[in-house]
């Protein structure tokens, strides 16, 4: 598909649903903003340029701000209102918890930088939404939970403040499965206590998969420019094929963690979710950076600085020798073969191998999630709501007539169970740890090491566990639609640690190649069709 989402010369203001396309005139229409840019003030119906936020690139929008076509404080007015018309109005995605009340203060400083020759890198003046289990100075950190509704920490997280240094607009957060789907067993996959529901925009009747949720829906429906989400085992990679997006779940220890609220260190990142590889590789560049509060990111002093933008190239696969793991079947099945004759066609070669993802020592994350979240909980400031997980625990027993535990929590209260400070309990969790991250490393590295190989590539997230175990990073990115239900389908790239600047370039070789990405709007448009701003079509309810 032409992914170009920029467009001079007169025209329409409205497309396929009429609700994605956002020119100068309407939105003046609309009343969010009086527009005028630098170089020229629109005063009639027939602007010069136009912007499809559906579509568009991060590397668009800087052509954009960089010709003084648009401002950030435009682009910010332009996700507002989208957000408007579809997160609680319109089809209802629920995927943005809360707007920053700053972003348009931010955006103002951003414009402003820019005039005069200050622009601090790939992402400046662009908006970002953030999972809402990710520290923001003046807003609440809730991970979906009522027990941390008013839960406000006093410091921006760290990757906060690497997006800030890095000139990107915090817009706001986004909701997501209650405590990254750490609350309970059969919680659905975007559900929150505090949120309710998000949906999927590609498909509402499916799940929006999780625990990334709200960044998926609304990285795909275009809420924002960008999204970051988290993961300790799928949360990006999962919502990122069911929402038609490229996914990059990070090695442990290339961003900080600081100021998230976790599960377990081991396995726990951030990471971007974006429609395009290129979006996905502007947004890593602003994410990393060694934190002395997060021992973890110093195994990342090599890659320190590294413009992820001057990976992506088309011919990178080139000469790449890539293994396949495992042979999905039905329309599923088509899909991925028809992706993997994409990677040859671009010069790779291909074999088919398998990898024991079976039988990995025991989970670790029970115990690591009362230690991790007591920590957390223990940095917040003295009028913080809850200071351990017994607190959260006998909050939700306390509320549940106001649905905070509708699902129950059957994972919270087993992680508060386990004592801590039991010196056997202790050795037994170090030892599983240990034994899980090693056995995962020598299973993928052996496999790599047999072939000669430079990557794996899963069908769907298949490389979501024992990459997490492995701590290795992976990278989704959109494969095509179920022919029978426009459902995404999506494959994921794996490497060893560190290696996210190569997976990146397969990636966009791939993405370039194949086009198969498609918008919501696109797929299920009857989602879209009565969200447009300015006249409703009648066939649209009241």
């Amino acid at each position: 598909m032409n992914r170009s989402g920029l467009r001079s010369g007169p025209r329409r203001t409205a497309s396929r649903t009429g609700l994605y396309v956002i020119s100068f005139a309407t939105v003046a229409a609309l009343g969010t903003v009086a527009l005028t840019t630098p170089t020229q003030a629109v005063s009639t119906g027939r602007p010069p340029f136009s912007i499809d936020l559906e579509t568009v690139t991060v590397s668009q929008l800087q052509q954009a701000l960089g010709a003084r076509k648009i401002t950030s404080e435009w682009l910010v007015n332009a996700y507002i209102e989208r957000i408007r018309a579809l997160n609680g109005d319109g089809p209802g995605l629920n995927a943005v918890r809360v707007l920053n009340g700053s972003a348009m203060d931010e955006a103002r400083q951003a414009d402003r930088d820019r005039s005069r020759g200050r622009v601090r890198g790939p992402m400046h003046g662009i908006p970002v939404l953030v999972k809402d289990n990710i520290d923001v100075n003046r807003l609440p950190t809730t991970a979906g939970a009522l027990a941390l509704a008013n839960s406000y920490p006093s410091d921006d997280a760290f990757l906060t403040k690497r997006l800030r240094a890095g000139g990107a607009i915090i817009l706001g957060k986004t909701n997501l499965t209650e405590f990254a789907n750490f609350t309970t067993s059969g919680m659905p996959s975007g559900y929150s206590g505090l949120a309710g529901q998000v949906l999927n925009p590609y498909d509402v009747s499916q799940t929006p998969s999780g625990s990334s949720s709200g960044s998926g829906s609304a990285a795909a429906s275009a809420l924002a420019a960008v999204t970051v989400g988290t993961e300790t085992s799928g949360s990006i990679l999962s919502p990122s094929v069911a929402n038609s997006l490229v996914g990059v779940k990070p090695t442990v220890g290339l961003i900080s963690r600081t100021g998230i609220v976790p599960i377990a260190a081991s396995q726990d990142t951030a990471g971007p979710m974006t429609r395009s590889v290129y979006d996905a590789a502007a947004l890593l560049t602003a994410l990393t950076g060694i934190d002395p509060q997060d021992p973890a990111t110093a195994a990342s002093r090599d890659v320190v600085g590294t413009d992820y933008t001057a990976a992506l190239s088309k011919d990178a696969l080139k000469n790449v020798r890539i293994g396949v793991v495992g042979a999905p079947t039905g329309n599923q099945g088509i899909a991925f073969t028809r992706a993997v004759d994409v990677l040859r066609a671009q010069g790779a070669t291909v074999s088919t191998v398998t990898v024991d993802t079976s039988g990995l020592p025991a989970s670790i994350l029970n115990y690591e999630f009362k230690r991790d979240l007591n920590a957390y909980l223990a940095r917040l400031p003295a009028r913080a709501p809850m200071k351990t997980l017994n607190d959260v625990v006998r909050f939700n027993l306390a509320h549940t007539g106001e649905g905070a535990i509708k699902f129950g929590q059957t994972l919270l209260e087993a992680s508060d169970d386990i004592d801590l400070d039991d010196p056997a309990t202790k050795a037994a969790y170090e030892a599983d740890r240990d034994n899980g991250i090693s056995t995962a490393r020598r299973r993928l590295d052996s496999v790599l090491q047999a072939g000669g190989l430079d990557a794996l590539v899963f069908a769907g997230n298949g490389s979501a566990g024992i990459g997490a175990r492995a701590q290795y990073p992976s990278v989704a990115v959109p494969i095509g639609y179920d022919p029978a239900n426009g459902r995404p389908f999506g494959m994921t790239f794996l490497g060893t640690a560190f290696t996210e600047a190569r997976l990146l370039g397969y990636a966009y070789a791939y993405e370039q190649a194949s086009r198969e990405w498609r918008p919501p709007s696109v797929i299920n448009p009857s989602l879209f069709r009565c969200a447009q701003p300015g006249r409703r079509p009648q066939s649209c309810a009241p």
